[in-house]
């Protein structure tokens, strides 16, 4: 079984797909204590034109995970890129799906000039959380006001 990941444009069919089951999921699964979730999808247009890109990873030719990376907002000397939307469908998950996407993500960052790659996540998603920290990615305060996100988190890659 071969994985493979290609950059592919964010508003593709399959995308689309990948898209709707990672809010689906989040949506029946966020923890109720907090609230609704609110389902938001980072526009397509964030991802392209040199801004970001979008991977989707595929084992036999079938989609099992996608992530995205779109540049924010830079602090001074601090490129920053932030990882949005990683996400394996449940027939890919434990076989190094999340760690490809990443590794993709990663590497389009430092291409793109990043000295950083930041992301948000909900502690709910503890498999999330502690892969992005065996990564190296460091808890830091909020740099946005995603009312679905509980931790932040910043990785150096220059």
């Amino acid at each position: 079984m071969t994985l493979e990941v290609r950059t592919v444009p964010a508003d593709t069919p399959e995308v689309d797909e990948l898209l709707d089951a990672y809010l689906d999921e989040r949506a029946a699964t966020f923890p109720s204590a907090q609230g609704s979730y609110a389902r938001k999808r980072t526009p397509a247009a964030e991802f392209a034109d040199g801004n970001g890109t979008f991977v989707v990873a595929h084992r036999d030719g079938a989609a099992v995970g996608c992530g995205g990376l779109r540049r924010i907002a830079d602090d001074g000397d601090d490129v920053r890129f932030e990882v949005k939307h990683v996400y394996v469908t449940p027939a890919g998950r434990g076989q190094g799906v999340a760690t490809a996407v990443m590794d993709a993500l990663e590497a389009a960052a430092v291409d793109l000039g990043a000295t950083a790659v930041v992301l948000d996540t909900n502690d709910s998603l503890v498999a999330a959380g502690a892969m992005y920290r065996s990564r190296g990615y460091e808890r830091v305060e909020p740099f946005n006001e995603n009312p679905n996100a509980t931790a932040w988190y910043r990785k150096p890659v220059r």
